[in-house]
């Protein structure tokens, strides 16, 4: 390893990111997405100019820039030109509605705003847009108070040195996805965010030798740390815009991938799509899976029928990213979500009284500390203290049990548990059940009412592809695997299950889904 990319490796902030890395890898193909192939010189140099156009604007370290709209080319550009400048980026969730939009926009203060133009032309008339410094259309859309991507930047030049910041300064305001309430922003620093694109890259051996293929949405953590830690590295990142089954298959085998990162809701789709076992998967090396939870069953049909293996992990808007992963060099359990990240640590704490640490293989609350996680909520200092106490211990919200080696085990999310007649009933159990059966495709549970035991679960169930399940059978196949208390005392099959941007399902939604007929309830 030289000199260079020793200390490019230790940078402690994003700003010269692309520099750094236009610097030693220059002409390698940094980015594939929209039809075009981008070097590292290449996007070094858009971000540059970019920034430059931003600067001409009067945007200034410290301010914030929205970004909102699809996996793009452009989207990155932006990005990467925003923390150049030292300023504050904040990438939205393309699936928030115009209202939660303004609250972003208004609660963060953002001074400028890259969207899609049809996303732009629904707030035309809004007063959030009127002061802003820059309202930009990603794509080729324009029109009064709306410039073109292209035409934004075009006469400026591509001199534009990085600004030098603290590790510690602001670089991202990631707001939740607002599945309980208005999303709240959390801060994360330039060390938070680099650090976990490092420490990603470590735990699972990411190269310049390496190509990774995904659809994970650049927003959400888990696809800005698999942008990040593939630009530092050099790897070649090949972005598609939205998951679809042969298109994500025939990218691996064109460009022969050795990673691809999903969440659990693609494998599934994988698994169930008839183009996997004539697909050309040789040059993967490794899988990642995160976001939610997956039966044990499904991610070992994954490894045989893809030929690699498949390493679960786990992370937070609030950690920066990933949390806890397993190393590729080292042994896997399905089913777990691996162990702490590097410089980090975690416990288990009792739910009801958080000062207690419980005992190896006991169940609680995981807490986590260290640098990856997050300065706090934007202009929300009451949750902030709910969410990380005095000592600087992160509050997941997650049940979790870790064992002896320090393997760690999400049961469910604390805020997700159904309590039935005293009993705690973890949704995420009864479906890594269900999940085994073999006409079931997805599963999620929520809870139902109940007069005299208060809640009970209920299961939406997508069935496979060609299968008719009858809802008797899966509640006797549950039966025969859980506890009484724990069965599912409703069925209902429904042709998707609601999910957020990132393919976690929202379980707050599902009550609302339309029953199918032949549903049982």
């Amino acid at each position: 390893m030289t000199p260079e990319r020793a200390e490019f490796l230790k940078s402690e902030t994003l700003t010269a990111l692309l520099v750094r890395a236009a610097s030693l890898f220059p002409d390698k193909i940094a980015l594939v997405a929209d039809g075009h192939d981008y070097s590292f010189r290449d996007l070094d140099r858009l971000a540059a100019r970019l920034a430059n156009a931003l600067r001409a604007r009067g945007v200034m370290a410290g301010d914030r820039v929205s970004i909102y709209g699809p996996n793009s080319a452009h989207w990155i550009i932006a990005y990467h030109a925003t923390l150049r400048l030292g300023a504050c980026v904040n990438p939205v969730n393309v699936m928030l509605t115009p209202d939660e939009l303004r609250h972003v926009l208004r609660d963060c203060g953002a001074v400028a705003l890259f969207a899609t133009y049809d996303r732009l032309e629904s707030l035309r008339d809004d007063s959030t847009l009127a002061s802003m410094r820059a309202v930009v259309a990603l794509d080729s859309g324009s029109g009064p108070s709306i410039e073109s991507f292209e035409a934004f930047f075009a006469e400026h030049g591509e001199a534009c040195a990085p600004a030098k910041v603290d590790p510690d300064t602001l670089s991202t305001i990631c707001y939740t996805s607002g599945t309980t309430g208005r999303p709240k922003g959390a801060m994360q620093s330039h060390r938070a965010v680099l650090m976990n694109a490092q420490l990603t890259a470590l735990m699972h051996g990411r190269s310049s030798d390496d190509t990774v293929v995904t659809a994970l949405p650049l927003p959400h953590v888990y696809g800005n740390v698999v942008m990040n830690s593939a630009f530092m590295t050099g790897m070649t990142f090949v972005l598609h815009t939205r998951f679809e089954e042969q298109v994500i298959l025939d990218s691996i085998a064109k460009h022969h991938a050795t990673v691809f990162d999903g969440v659990p809701a693609m494998y599934l789709r994988l698994l169930n799509h008839a183009g996997l076992d004539q697909a050309d998967l040789a040059s993967l090396r490794i899988c990642t899976v995160g976001g939610q939870s997956m039966s044990a069953s499904k991610m070992q049909q994954i490894e045989q029928r893809m030929g690699c293996p498949l390493i679960e992990l786990w992370g937070m808007t609030e950690t920066s990213g990933l949390g806890t992963t397993f190393s590729h060099y080292g042994p896997i359990q399905h089913g777990s979500i691996g162990v702490v990240m590097p410089y980090n640590e975690v416990k288990i704490v009792d739910s009801e009284d958080p000062k207690r640490e419980l005992a190896a293989d006991s169940i609680g609350e995981l807490l986590i500390r260290g640098p990856i996680v997050m300065q706090g909520y934007f202009n929300n200092e009451t949750a902030t203290r709910e969410a990380i106490d005095p000592d600087g211990w992160l509050h997941t919200g997650d049940i979790a049990r870790k064992d002896s080696q320090g393997y760690i085990t999400i049961v469910d999310r604390k805020k997700d548990m159904i309590l039935t007649s005293g009993y705690n009933v973890y949704p995420a159990e009864i479906e890594r059940v269900l999940a085994e059966h073999p006409q079931v495709e997805m599963c999620a549970v929520s809870s139902i009412p109940d007069e005299i035991k208060g809640e009970l679960p209920k299961a939406y169930v997508v069935p496979k592809a060609g299968s008719a399940p009858d809802a008797n059978e899966l509640i006797n196949f549950c039966r025969e695997r859980l506890a009484a208390y724990k069965v599912p005392r409703a069925i209902e099959f429904v042709p998707d299950l609601p999910k957020t941007s990132s393919g976690k399902i929202m379980r707050l939604q599902l009550r609302l889904l339309k029953r199918e007929n032949g549903s049982k309830s």
